[in-house]
């Protein structure tokens, strides 16, 4: 009886190291997009790139972002292994405010969990303080 138990416990073993063998691997060009100082009510899509540098393919689960002014898309179909993907984020522009948001990433990778972040700054060139009255604001035309 033990014999059969050792057996048994060594194929089971065996079989998963095999299955564990080929795995997908996300790779992103950088984890941070910085807008810079961007206008108010300008394009605010961007683009995260990665590749999947494992040997099984990779699929994008989900996409989430930490706030509803920031809508990511996620690949619909695998990207095989040697293969380039995207993340578009679009920013809502029309929010004139420093940007600091996340993007979550889960995937079947080796790395299942992958935060991507976002920053800049969004401002309105027609709004100006008036010097020497700092609760006066002008509207240039």
């Amino acid at each position: 009886m033990k014999k059969i138990s050792t057996l048994l416990f060594i194929s089971l073993f065996s079989i998963s190291i095999y299955a564990q063998d080929k795995v997908a691997k996300i790779e992103f060009e950088s984890e941070t997009i910085d807008y810079g100082t961007i206008e108010k009510g300008s394009d605010g899509v961007r683009v995260f790139k990665f590749k999947n540098t494992g040997d099984a393919p990779l699929i994008v689960s989900d996409v989430k972002s930490s706030c509803g002014c920031t809508v990511p898309k996620k690949p619909t179909e695998p990207i095989l292994p040697g293969e380039n993907g995207e993340i578009e984020v679009k920013y809502d522009t029309n929010r004139v405010n420093p940007i600091r948001k996340t993007i979550t990433v889960t995937s079947n990778a080796v790395t299942q969990t992958v935060a991507l972040k976002i920053k800049g700054t969004v401002i309105d060139s027609k709004k100006s303080t008036v010097i020497g009255d700092k609760n006066k604001s002008v509207l240039e035309n």
